[in-house]
């Protein structure tokens, strides 16, 4: 059955570190990109962007699905170039452009970041805007982390970051510090399967 041209199609792919979510629009371009179990916050915020689409399961381009598999599979570099769009403030897309600058391997700081966008006091803003950025990986949040060089908050979990910088390469420092109730404890780490 054909998908009707002003629809979003939404693909599953595995991954080493669970299944996520693709969402390109008719043209193949990347609208989303997450962790299955996040899809009913995907799908939220894909009406809030594009009220107009349906969302219909389907299969993304081979080129998409092909960019995403070889990226897990060890090419770290496989998802630059990937066109995506996504809709946001002009803040937020200001800051989900510039994660695209941050090279693989590489991490930067949110105070960095901050600074790069030339908006140095914005520290906090850059935060928010870092977690709703739809395309993840593409836009590749994960590469930020606390001027400490230790891991920050990730919306698909600490452990998926913990990978995903190593994965690529990337150094950090190894405890995560959390907060309970005030106090601060070192998380333990683990890894997923």
């Amino acid at each position: 059955m054909p998908i009707p041209p002003d629809s979003l199609i939404l693909d599953r792919i595995g991954s080493p570190i669970g299944e996520s979510l693709i969402v390109v629009d008719a043209n193949g371009v990347l609208r989303a990109f997450n962790w299955v179990e996040y899809e009913p916050s995907v799908r939220s915020m894909l009406r809030a962007c594009d009220g107009q689409a349906s969302i219909v399961e389907g299969r993304a381009p081979q080129t998409v699905r092909e960019a995403f598999e070889s990226y897990f599979a060890g090419n770290i570099r496989a998802l630059e170039g990937m066109a995506w769009a996504a809709g946001g403030t002009a803040f937020q897309l200001l800051v989900w452009r510039e994660l695209c600058a941050i090279p693989a391997g590489e991490t930067i700081s949110y105070q960095q970041l901050a600074a790069r966008i030339g908006r140095p006091r914005a520290v906090r803003a850059v935060g928010l805007a870092n977690g709703r950025n739809p395309v993840a990986l593409r836009a590749p949040c994960h590469r930020v982390i606390g001027a400490d060089r230790r891991l920050t908050g990730y919306g698909g979990g600490l452990d998926r970051k913990r990978w995903l910088l190593r994965h690529e390469g990337a150094s950090f420092r190894e405890d995560a510090h959390v907060s309970f109730g005030g106090r601060s404890r070192v998380q333990p780490l683990f890894s997923l399967p």
